[in-house]
């Protein structure tokens, strides 16, 4: 068996987190005329361990994906979280080279339409709770009145099963202190603080020592 990388989830919350963090995914299928590919807000819930154990989401009935989704049910979810240019210019040791670092995953999964007005209505409440807590004034599905049956008839929800997780948290956890360090201040001052809240989540205790040759 190959060593878990060290690029890989600490634990099944770091997955769920940056999909919550950024709930704005790209689903890709496959199918006649595709490949498809949409990028929409989802819902993530999971177990008591921080394991994902199913998405919502929603599709405007128009879009062709919905069609292929329903010829060919099998899709992959996409999550990009916070992501930067890594620059040697920010570094005591120029001899280090440009890279990226990133916090992304993506999951397999089974789509399954739930046409059904009461779902429907009970997932855009929780979809707009999410992202209305905490605001002044916090707005409310059924202020819409009467133009809530008009434009919920226009999108389908669905669930989505997940079938295989893969992640990848690029966050420095291959560099030397000092190098790691250098990478963080230049993030700092370049507005990058939210990669610098990732990088510090997956702080290593043991990383390449520095080279003092």
């Amino acid at each position: 068996m190959n060593p878990p990388s060290i690029f890989a989830a600490r634990t099944p919350h770091d997955v769920a987190d940056l999909a919550r963090a950024h709930p704005l995914a790209w689903v890709v299928s496959a199918g006649a005329g595709g490949p498809w590919a949409t990028p929409l807000p989802l819902l993530v819930h999971t177990d008591a361990a921080g394991r994902i154990t199913g998405i919502e989401g929603h599709f405007a009935r128009a879009n062709p994906q919905v069609a292929a989704l329903r010829a060919d049910p099998q899709a992959l979810l996409l999550w990009l979280g916070p992501q930067g240019y890594v620059s040697p210019s920010w570094m005591a040791d120029r001899t280090q080279a440009p890279t990226w670092n990133y916090a992304s995953a993506q999951c397999r999964v089974t789509v399954t339409f739930v046409d059904d007005e009461a779902a429907t209505r009970a997932h855009l409440e929780a979809l707009v709770a999410l992202h209305e807590a905490g605001r002044p004034s916090a707005w409310q599905v059924p202020e819409m009145g009467e133009r809530y049956a008009l434009l919920a008839a226009r999108i389908i929800a669905f669930r989505a099963e997940p079938l295989a997780l893969r992640e990848r948290f690029k966050l420095g956890q291959d560099e030397r202190d000092d190098v790691r360090a250098d990478i963080v201040a230049g993030l700092q001052r370049s507005g990058g603080e939210a990669l610098c809240d990732w990088m510090r989540r997956f702080d290593a205790t043991e990383r390449p020592a520095r080279d003092t040759t």
